[in-house]
């Protein structure tokens, strides 16, 4: 399953005041912020609706210093150590049972190869239940933010994972436009997936 673009949204109260890329959107929140917003500014992962901690303190080039950067792309030529790097490979510790050792050491390849197989095959076969789940959790969390104290949120939360579209949005119907666009777009991959 290809991972999402990043991408952030930035509320004040409940009013969406920037999507996109996380300067853009740091750049509208600290804006709201000092044209004296009396609502509370947040800043939101898409991906997972998590909160980013923002130190809007400064001015804005120094806030945009110390935003998260991504990852350093790898350089083609620069010298390589062991493993694989060009293709990502990172070494993480992996803790099994002797006799799930003693199996993955006999396949062909040896365990880093079977593993990887094994993993390749379950994102694979589960690819729609993942998209599903993820999807649900995503938007429950920006639900319990925005919304917990909205009418209908429990009804609009059974609705999400019993995966009822069409009672998710009447049940959020309701609530502030730009909570319940936001929602309901969060929202869409886990009933997308479940029609196909």
């Amino acid at each position: 399953m290809d991972e999402p673009e990043p991408s952030w949204t930035a509320f004040e109260g409940t009013t969406r005041i920037a999507s996109g890329a996380l300067a853009d959107v740091v750049t509208a929140a600290k804006a709201a912020i000092d044209a004296g917003s009396i609502e509370p500014v947040m800043v939101l992962d898409d991906r997972d609706a998590q909160r980013v901690e923002i130190d809007f303190q400064g001015d804005i080039d120094f806030i945009l210093a110390r935003l998260p950067q991504p990852a350093p792309k790898t350089d083609p030529d620069a010298p390589r150590g062991r493993g694989r790097p060009r293709l990502g490979v990172v070494a993480r510790e992996v803790t099994l049972l002797p006799r799930h050792w003693d199996w993955l050491n006999r396949q062909p390849g040896g365990a880093s190869v079977a593993l990887r197989k094994l993993v390749e095959e379950a994102r694979h076969t589960h690819q729609a239940r993942d998209r599903i789940r993820q999807s649900q959790e995503a938007a429950y969390r920006f639900m319990s933010i925005m919304a917990g104290d909205r009418p209908f949120f429990e009804e609009a939360t059974r609705a999400l994972f019993a995966g009822n579209h069409v009672r998710f949005d009447a049940m959020t119907g309701g609530w502030p436009v730009d909570v319940r666009d936001h929602a309901q777009r969060l929202a869409a991959g886990a009933f997308a997936a479940k029609t196909e």
